[in-house]
C-alpha cells in the first residue's frame, strides 16, 4: 500500500471513530510514527503553544482555535504514552484546585498559597 494509500485510509478510519485520547493517540502514532521519546511530544507542544501564543496576540479566534487543539493532540497522545487518562487528572487536579487557597495576581491568573 502506498503512503498516500495508507494516510487516506488512516484518514477514513479515524473520521468515522469518536474522537478521544486513544483514538488521537492511535492517529498521531499512525501518521508519525511512535514517539521516540516522550520529551519530544513536550517539545513540540511548546512549539505549538508558542503559535497559539502569536495566534492571541494577533487575536486571529480562528487560529487560536486551531493552535488550541494542535496542544490539546499533543497532550492526548502524551498521556496516551505515559498511560495516564488526561480527562481523570483534570478532575483529580480540579479537586485539588477547589480546595486549596488562592492568591490573584490582578491578570486573570494566580497562585495557590
Amino acid at each position: 500500500m502506498s503512503s498516500f494509500s495508507k494516510e487516506a485510509e488512516v484518514s477514513r478510519r479515524i473520521e468515522s471513530e469518536e474522537v478521544n485520547q486513544k483514538t488521537i493517540a492511535e492517529w498521531g502514532e499512525d501518521t508519525f510514527g511512535p514517539a521516540a521519546n516522550p520529551v519530544d511530544l513536550v517539545t513540540r507542544a511548546q512549539q505549538e503553544l508558542a503559535e497559539l501564543a502569536e495566534a492571541v496576540q494577533q487575536r486571529d479566534v480562528k487560529e487560536a482555535a486551531m493552535e488550541t487543539a494542535d496542544v490539546m493532540i499533543l497532550l492526548y497522545r502524551l498521556a496516551e504514552d505515559l498511560g495516564y487518562d488526561i480527562e481523570q487528572s483534570i478532575q483529580e487536579k480540579m479537586a485539588i484546585n477547589r480546595a486549596r487557597k488562592w492568591s490573584r495576581a490582578g491578570d486573570g491568573t494566580g497562585k495557590h498559597i
